[in-house]
């Protein structure tokens, strides 16, 4: 498998990973698929300081993507990263999640991040298999706070520490000072 940064040209191939798990789950809270536009603005939107990264399977084309981004907007939340897994149904339990994952948690951490936020919409079962395989801890639950397909859904936090954390933290490096193919 191949993990490499994403691209402009990989938005309408992780849109269409993406639409069935806004549209026929309950897995993310979008009620409407973004398209390959609005993937390439969330992709450009990182400025170079979150990552997303594609996994181009044995046939060379995307089969899943990881992404990372602000945990929350307000100055003191910087140092601390959103991130989030999706494959496609075809090549999920072939490893896809886990060598994304390996990828994006080592580049966080290269980057200078100290803390990993995954929020997962309950029960999923194996999400938090593979967050928990990767170290991140359950450090809360959101009750009942998401209204998707005629359901409260509840949403639970998981947390991973990346890099150390100091009374005097630097600033998150950018994803291209330390990516490395």
């Amino acid at each position: 498998m191949s993990v490499r940064l994403a691209e402009a040209g990989d938005a309408a191939a992780i849109a269409a990973i993406y639409a069935p798990f806004v549209t026929g789950t309950a897995v993310s809270f979008e009620v409407d698929a973004p398209d390959e536009a609005e993937m390439r603005a969330r992709i450009a939107s990182g400025a170079g300081l979150y990552p997303w990264l594609v996994d181009c399977g044995e046939a060379g084309e995307v089969v899943g993507f990881a992404s990372a981004g602000a945990f929350r907007t307000r100055r003191a939340y910087r140092f601390s990263v959103e991130t989030s897994v999706y494959v496609s149904p075809a090549a999920q339990r072939r490893g896809t999640g886990a060598a994304l994952y390996t990828r994006l948690l080592a580049l966080l951490e290269a980057q200078g991040f100290t803390q990993a936020i995954a929020a997962i919409t309950l029960p999923n079962d194996s999400s938090v298999a593979l967050h928990e395989r990767f170290a991140f801890t359950q450090a809360g639950t959101y009750r009942d706070v998401g209204y998707k397909f005629g359901e409260w859904r509840s949403v639970g936090l998981w947390q991973r520490p990346l890099a150390l954390l100091t009374t005097d933290p630097e600033e998150a490096k950018m994803v291209a000072e330390v990516w490395r193919d």
